[in-house]
This record gives structure tokens, sequence and C-alpha cells, in this order.
């Protein structure tokens, strides 16, 4: 999904291991096989999808009815949403394909939450916002305001209709896949200039059995 811990989030981290053999001094140019990521919680995918999860679990228990299969159904999609960034934040290091996979995996489960939202509002003739109305507007100026958290939301869900709240939610699904959509194009740059764990490590040896070749030649010289 995290830029990069992604997309158009940053992913500053610092994990390295360096040789202690003395003869192999630290080459600033040496290519890193596992490469830096920093901490899930600083992507905003993240906190905008654990706001849509949080957001959810509290509109469906208030909502929909007890026994309703779709409360199940929809806060599964939201977790499933959260869980996939964290996970694949965590897999970064040693898979872009992983990272990648799952990334994916909860842009495609916030976009089945997304459609219950949808169904919810059509199935009871409540009306959906156009996405340059005024309602829809100001819920994207709150979205901008970092760190996105719950809070930020608490008082509607205590005090607006479910019309309000699931309009609410369908802007903030639409921020979060945003965000991952942002994300998953950086991710898979990344993958095309860098390639996966296998091809950093087979340069990174091709690098290292040249390495004492160029200094013997060197002394020559």
């Amino acid at each position: 999904m995290k830029n990069k811990k992604h997309g158009n989030d940053g992913m500053d981290g610092n994990h390295e291991s360096h040789s202690s053999h003395p003869s192999h001094a630290p080459n600033p140019a040496e290519e890193r096989v596992l490469v830096p990521r920093s901490d899930y919680r600083f992507l905003r995918s993240f906190q905008k999808a654990e706001v849509v999860y949080d957001f959810t679990f509290r509109f469906a228990h208030k909502f929909l009815s007890r026994g309703d299969r779709t409360i199940d159904q929809m806060i599964q999609s939201a977790r499933s949403g959260k869980k996939n960034i964290l996970e694949g934040s965590k897999a970064a290091q040693t898979s872009k394909e992983m990272e990648i996979k799952l990334t994916n995996v909860a842009r495609a489960s916030l976009e089945e939450l997304l459609d219950d939202y949808l169904d919810f509002l059509r199935a009871r003739d409540l009306p959906l916002w156009d996405k340059d109305s005024r309602e829809a507007l100001f819920v994207r100026r709150l979205g901008k305001k970092t760190p996105q958290t719950f809070e930020l939301y608490r008082g509607f869900m205590e005090t607006r209709p479910a019309e309000t709240l699931a309009n609410i939610a369908i802007c903030l699904v639409h921020q979060a896949n945003y965000l991952i959509d942002q994300q998953l194009k950086t991710l898979e740059n990344e993958f095309i200039e860098q390639g996966g764990l296998r091809e950093r490590m087979t340069r990174t040896r091709a690098s290292r059995e040249t390495e004492p070749a160029t200094r013997e030649l060197s002394m020559w010289h």
C-alpha cells in the first residue's frame, strides 16, 4: 500500500547492515540490499485508512440493525484496508512485490467498503453529495489536516444523522483511495527502477566480487 512508507507519503527510515570485515570498508555508492523504511504510522494512507476504520466501526453499530451481516462485512473491509497497508509496509524491506500486492488488497477492500456506503444511501433513498458540493469540499479540506485521526470527525459521529455520516464516510474512503493510488504509482516506479530483493542482491554480489580486482589493479597505477 505506504511515500516512502509510500506513494505521496515520505519513506525515510534507516535499517541496513555493513560487513564488519576490516578489508571491506562501507562504500557510500554501494547499493543497499534492504531499502530504508520509516514507521507505517507516518503514512498518510495508513492514517486515513485508520480513520475510515474507526468511523465505520461506529457507523455500522449505530445505524445498522443488530444481526445485519453488513455490519461485519463493512467493518472487515475497513479493517482489511488498514491492516494491508500496515503489512505491506512491514514487507517492504524484503519484498517489493509483496508490498505492492498487499497495498492493492487494501485498495480493493476500501473499494468494497465504498460500495457498501453507496448501497446504504441508495437503498434508503438518501441523497449522495456531489463531489463539488459545499459539504464535500468541507470534508475534503478537513481531510488535509495532519495528522489524520478520528478525533477530527468524532463530533460529527455524535451529532449528525446517518445520511450525513454516510456521505462523510464516502468522502473519507475516496481520500484514502486517492492516497493509496499515489502510493502504488510510487511503489511500481521504484520496482521498475530498483527491482526487488533478488535483483538488489545480485547487483550487490557482483559489485563486491569485482571490488578486490579493482583495488589490485589500482595498485599498479
